[in-house]
């Protein structure tokens, strides 16, 4: 039945323009594929966010020829990080990659316009407010969707449709993907911008309480404070007297310089810190970015997740002719089952962190940490994702720590 709709065709079509979906958008497009990119928010715009990127994800903006365009914004290079907990303060230089030697946090209004712009030169057409409707199914296989736009309704005809629409994904829900692994939430976060402060990186941590300072565009400052989950109700009642009331028992010293700072853009927060491992793949569609994987923001991990599983559904369709839709199955079945494997050990470590316990077998593992500058540096590169928990806990490390500091981000 012709519901008065236009229609078009598009190989791949995905769903939301944040960093998941416009770098997929570039990747794809370079490969010669007809995409197009819709979200239902109109860009450029903000969204709440931690804006660190980790140095795997610079690395991967820096392979991707986007790295150039951030700097050139005058994102600040967080070129150190420092950590504040238990009595010990451990420094170190951020952990290199061989693409750079810094971390940075764009704000998403940048960043995320920049990946659209990226995708778009390499052939992608994007349409902002556009919201999806509905999925076109032929027997069991998604083949299209619906979108409503400010033009009127679309239906689009595409050999794959990608969900990157964030954790509550529309297109996760009408495909009914299921979840594969989900943990209750067990932290909350408000996040607090300021200028005229100089932090750098780094956060403190003490029993309830983990607080962040992120240095990003414009001489600002992002202040982040997390409470425990069984906390929010109360929290929410005042959220900026608690926030600032945080960062005064746990960071006095940040304290102290925000005292003559200005208090820019408004307070946002949030208790809704869900964590899964949604099924990334069935027949015609993929999920993407926090729609297939959302975990505690704590490690500030969600940038640098999602452009790694973009590069991982990349590599997956290289070269695949998605009219052969066995095949396109088998590709999107691989990068599920490599996203999974590559992102599990983070979350176990995220989720750890985020009961926010300073626990006598972490502070075991820190105190032997602190005792070198060396092993200071892997164990931020740890945190970050550039080695697991096996390149870690070498033999010669293992001999220095108590036999329970080893469980640290494991899966028991």
């Amino acid at each position: 039945m012709d519901d008065g709709s236009r229609h078009d065709t598009y190989d791949v079509v995905i769903v939301g323009a944040r960093c998941a979906g416009a770098s997929a958008a570039l990747l794809l497009a370079r490969q010669g594929r007809k995409v197009l990119l819709i979200d239902r928010m109109r860009f450029p715009s903000d969204t709440m966010s931690t804006l660190y990127v980790h140095p795997p994800g610079v690395a991967l903006l820096a392979r991707w020829g986007v790295l150039d365009a951030v700097i050139a914004s005058g994102c600040p290079p967080l070129t150190t990080v420092g950590y504040d907990v238990a009595g010990l303060r451990l420094t170190a230089p951020t952990p290199p990659t061989p693409y750079s030697d810094a971390a940075y946090a764009p704000r998403r209004r940048v960043l995320d316009e920049l990946l659209v712009r990226a995708a778009v030169e390499a052939g992608a057409d994007f349409h902002d407010r556009t919201s999806l409707r509905e999925v076109v199914r032929r027997e069991d296989r998604v083949v299209g969707v619906r979108v409503q736009s400010e033009e009127g309704p679309r239906t689009i005809t595409a050999k794959l449709v990608i969900g990157a629409d964030g954790q509550g994904s529309r297109l996760a829900s009408l495909v009914d993907a299921p979840f594969r692994t989900a943990d209750q939430p067990v932290s909350c976060v408000y996040y607090s911008a300021w200028q005229g402060v100089e932090t750098g990186f780094g956060y403190h941590e003490r029993p309830d309480s983990w607080i962040v300072r992120i240095p990003t565009h414009d001489g600002i400052t992002l202040v982040t404070t997390y409470f425990p989950q069984e906390q929010f109700d109360r929290i929410r009642r005042d959220p900026l007297a608690e926030h600032l009331a945080a960062v005064e028992r746990n960071a006095p010293d940040l304290h102290e310089r925000l005292r003559d700072a200005e208090r820019v853009d408004g307070l946002t927060g949030t208790g809704n810190q869900q964590n899964f491992f949604r099924r990334a793949d069935g027949p015609g569609w993929a999920l993407l970015g926090d729609a297939g994987h959302h975990l505690d923001s704590i490690t500030a991990r969600g940038i640098t997740n999602a452009l790694t599983q973009s590069q991982l559904l990349s590599d997956a369709l290289a070269g695949q002719d998605l009219d052969d839709t066995a095949g396109v199955d088998t590709c999107l079945a691989g990068f599920t089952k490599e996203t999974y494997d590559l992102l599990r050990e983070p979350y176990r470590m995220a989720l750890d962190l985020a009961k926010l316990r300073i626990t006598d077998s972490r502070v075991a593992l820190l105190r032997t940490v602190a005792r070198t500058p060396e092993l200071t540096a892997r164990y931020f590169a740890l945190l970050a994702g550039l080695i697991d928990r096996s390149e870690f806990f070498t033999p010669e490390v293992v001999d220095l720590l108590p036999s329970s500091a080893t469980a640290f981000g494991s899966d028991r």
